[in-house]
């Protein structure tokens, strides 16, 4: 029998942790994005920096490297690790030990790409989100979803989840073969949407935030960064998933009396998270 709990400021209450007064950078959970590729560094750029706005202590982006100085001008606060290659990922290897883990935006399909994802897969075993183009090579290699370890935080728009889990006829149908790629493989699935849905094995928690202006490009990297961080920021893989899509949609409802539908971008979701915020921690 599924359940639906619909996501509020309520429900958030339950969830969410103010930060600790004696809070340093150390404690704040050190986030590892890793995407882009030629053309597409932007991206990775908006990821890393969502993730550091939404409260991580350290974020290091992991980028092919004709992505280098444009992450280092564009956000002075990362830190950045590069591949090999100069266009694109051919092989992730980083040396230090991340907290949480985003994998996929702007980081496209090339065939060392994709090999890289493979080997990556077989033996990651910390906390981790996968979007956009990771998504897609999963949806190309289907053996590879079981490399997954349980738990693992799936962010597909509509066409990303037709790949993944086949074509749908209905509403319905689409949830039933969500639910039954979410409990056969212990997956987390953030439906994007209107509305977006979050899905839990039998459990569909749907968000109650957000409006029509999130529909414009890069505002899925930056959820994507946005949930990474609060991982890192020892939330369970549920409860990252579920604040981060509140507070997402949230912010295009603050900025919406100021932005108007047509001008709001993905940049400006980064800008109002420290205003959702605010608003969760307001005494009602």
């Amino acid at each position: 029998m599924n359940k639906t709990v619909f996501v509020d400021r309520e429900e958030i209450q339950k969830r969410y942790k103010p930060i600790n007064k004696h809070a340093h950078k150390g404690t704040q959970g050190h986030a590892l994005i890793i995407g882009g590729s030629y053309g597409k560094i932007g991206a990775a750029c908006l990821s890393s920096k969502a993730a550091l706005k939404t409260g991580c202590g350290l974020v290091t982006a992991f980028v092919p490297a004709c992505g280098y100085q444009i992450v280092q001008i564009a956000i002075p606060e990362l830190m950045v690790l590069t591949d090999t290659q100069d266009k694109y990922i051919s092989d992730i290897q980083f040396d230090f030990q991340p907290n949480a883990i985003g994998l996929g935006p702007g980081l496209g399909k090339n065939a060392a790409t994709q090999k890289a994802v493979y080997e990556f897969l077989k033996t990651n075993k910390t906390p981790l989100i996968i979007d956009a183009d990771a998504l897609n090579i999963l949806s190309e290699n289907k053996s590879w979803i079981s490399l997954l370890q349980k738990n693992t935080i799936l962010t597909p728009h509509p066409k990303e989840l037709e790949r993944l889990i086949g074509k749908w006829d209905s509403e319905t149908d689409k949830m039933d073969k969500a639910i039954a790629f979410s409990l056969e493989y212990h997956l987390i699935i953030v439906m994007k949407g209107a509305p977006t849905r979050i899905i839990d094995g039998n459990t569909i928690y749907e968000n109650t935030t957000g409006n029509p202006a999130l529909a414009t490009a890069g505002t899925g990297d930056v959820l994507t960064g946005m949930i990474t961080s609060l991982l890192a920021q020892s939330y369970n893989p549920l409860d990252a998933a579920i604040i981060g899509v509140y507070l997402h949609g949230l912010t295009a409802d603050i900025a919406l009396p100021h932005t108007g539908y047509q001008s709001f971008i993905a940049s400006d979701v980064i800008s109002n998270i420290g205003n959702a915020y605010l608003s969760l921690e307001q005494k009602h």
